[in-house]
């Protein structure tokens, strides 16, 4: 068959936050679903440290139902994973498009076949296969697994995207033309603006009430807004809706203008899985961290490289020069091209003060910010901090402390605190901690750090270099090394070592460790390989099937923690066919009829 091209062209009709609105092969694409389409979120819905990069596809509250191929192609991989898609496939087709469907229950019986002989071939619950084009050609509307709740799934649903295969990056199903019938505009739940001559991690939202009027939403004040800031950056509260329904979906496109004249605006219509985390640079991220609302910037922050901004104007700043008033226009927009206003007027009450350059002064390094273009370090006695360039979206002060006391075991290091969570990292950072005692050569492997803020805790097996521990992170927060030499335990319902199975349709086993972290895990029956799924991330799980029949086995699993202390359990389990107990009758019980 003959390779087509995708074809992307841009629509002659312009979305006003000035993005041209890309045109897809309408039609080409069905609904992967045997019900009706709906969503219960779509491409571009803010998540926490992602946008949404598909759309979530409403099952009715139920799994198992049929999952077709949304166009023909061929099957170019399969994925079965803890946490993330769970089990997932992804269809190649000839226009130069992908389509991935995920959190699936159970593939399509060959498929489930194929899947099962490489599982245990690689002795692998967890497997990533590539696939050739002949393995398993697929044609539109072929079955090809049944819906579910796998993996980071909060509940029964199909999570669905379309992929440009030579880019990798996921395209706004929206914009292909299924059948959604969309005739409700973006609501507007709040408008803020920022001091943009200052960093973010200076300053609070300021709040500007809004009413909704005939067209479209207005100050409550009905006056102008007045400020002594001269350069603003403006953010919305919204969400977006479809026709039929009151999910808060995300918002497709917005924009900001001053005087008729365009100055920034962001469109998501396409976002590769290496850019999501820009997300935290998108909304207001200490705001959120505090509960507050998702505020959403109109004006990129200054590390923000999503791609989904424009500026058009300088540095998408909005610049008040002097004190007349301005007319500023607000367009939020959905994928069918529905929209919302926001109007309003806006003046400075103070001429802004000429720039004048200031005497470079010596200061301390705690007064130190750390920037997006310049890679940073910290160093003391006792503990380093190196964060990359690109590491933070906007300048963030350094704030240090150190917890002082005496240290209880298995502590090697006090506790210092690098920032908060009030401002997010896109990068890992390195942080390095001297330990108050020194290490024999066979302890130096059993190393961790933990990074802590408040119940949450992240552990990282750590390196050891002459005396310093060291290890990555993704968070400011509070970080401590430690030794670690206590085995994972491992248990299996019921007492002693000998299990009677024969009421049972499955095992389930929840190794547990002291620090909270498991590494491997291994069950082998009678010396074979048995597959556990570990789908949720905690529980491993072997539902009884023909590789365990009827009879006596011995069961061997082994686990091993971040730092490979290690722990073995044998059982012999028993299995033979149920049969309910015969409840006796009770002396008495019976009556003439």
């Amino acid at each position: 068959m003959r390779k087509i091209g995708l074809v992307i062209t841009c629509c002659t009709l312009f979305l006003g936050t000035g993005a041209q609105l890309p045109r897809y092969p309408q039609g080409y694409f069905i609904n992967p679903m045997s019900v009706p389409m709906e969503l219960t979120a779509n491409f571009g819905e803010l998540r926490n440290n992602h946008w949404h990069m598909g759309l979530d596809i409403r099952t009715n509250a139920r799994e198992n139902l049929p999952v077709r191929a949304a166009a023909a192609g061929h099957i170019s991989f399969i994925g079965v994973r803890p946490l993330s898609f769970g089990r997932f496939i992804i269809i190649e087709h000839p226009n130069g498009l992908s389509t991935l469907y995920a959190h699936l229950n159970d593939f399509a019986p060959a498929i489930e076949q194929y899947v099962t002989r490489q599982q245990y071939a690689q002795e692998s619950w967890a497997v990533e296969l590539k696939l050739t084009p002949d393995q398993f050609p697929i044609r539109q509307g072929q079955l090809i697994a049944f819906s579910g709740n796998t993996g980071g799934s909060a509940g029964p649903h199909l999570h669905f995207e379309i992929i440009d295969t030579k880019s990798s990056k996921r395209l706004n199903p929206l914009l292909f033309g299924f059948p959604l019938p969309d005739r409700v505009p973006p609501v507007v739940k709040s408008l803020v603006f920022y001091d943009r001559s200052r960093s973010m991690s200076n300053q609070r939202p300021q709040a500007i009430p809004l009413k909704k009027t005939a067209l479209g939403y207005e100050p409550v004040s009905g006056k102008p807004i007045k400020t002594s800031w001269h350069q603003l950056g403006f953010a919305i509260q919204a969400y977006d809706q479809v026709s039929g329904s009151t999910n808060p979906n995300g918002i497709y496109a917005a924009s900001v203008s001053v005087d008729e004249k365009r100055i920034a605006g962001f469109v998501i219509d396409s976002i590769d899985y290496d850019q999501t985390g820009y997300i935290n640079a998108h909304i207001d991220y200490a705001h959120k961290q505090k509960g507050g609302a998702l505020y959403q910037h109109l004006s990129p922050l200054p590390g923000e490289a999503s791609g989904i901004y424009k500026n058009f104007a300088d540095n998408g700043i909005v610049h008040l020069n002097d004190t007349a008033l301005h007319k500023v226009l607000i367009r939020i927009e959905d994928a069918y091209g529905n929209r919302s206003l926001i109007q309003f007027q806006i003046q400075s009450d103070v001429l802004p003060l000429p720039a004048v350059a200031l005497p470079i002064k010596k200061t301390d390094p705690l007064s130190l910010f750390i920037t997006p273009t310049q890679p940073f370090s910290f160093k003391r006695q006792d503990v380093e901090l190196m964060v990359p360039a690109g590491a933070v979206y906007d300048s963030v002060p350094l704030a240090y402390a150190v917890d002082a006391g005496a240290l209880l075991p298995p502590a090697l290091t006090q506790r210092h605190r690098f920032n908060s969570t009030e401002w997010p990292l896109h990068s890992d950072v390195q942080v390095k901690l001297r330990a108050a005692v020194p290490l024999e050569a066979n302890l130096q492997k059993k190393l961790l750090m933990q990074r802590s803020w408040g119940a949450i805790k992240k552990i990282k097996p750590a390196v050891w270099q002459q005396g310093w521990i060291s290890a990555s992170f993704d968070d400011f927060g509070y970080f401590q090394a430690y030794l670690d030499t206590t085995p994972p335990e491992i248990r299996l319902p019921g007492k002693g070592d000998t299990i009677d199975c024969s009421a049972s349709l499955a095992l389930v086993i929840t190794p547990t460790d002291n620090f909270g972290v498991i590494r491997s895990f291994r069950a082998e029956l009678n010396g074979q390989w048995l597959r556990f799924t570990n789908d949720k991330g905690r529980s491993w799980v072997y539902r009884f099937d023909e590789r365990c029949p009827y009879g006596t086995h011995q069961l061997s699993i082994t686990v091993q923690d971040a730092v490979g202390n290690e722990s073995t359990r044998n059982w012999t389990i028993k299995r033979a066919p149920y049969r309910p107990p015969v409840k006796k009758k009770r002396a008495g019980s019976s009556k003439k009829r």
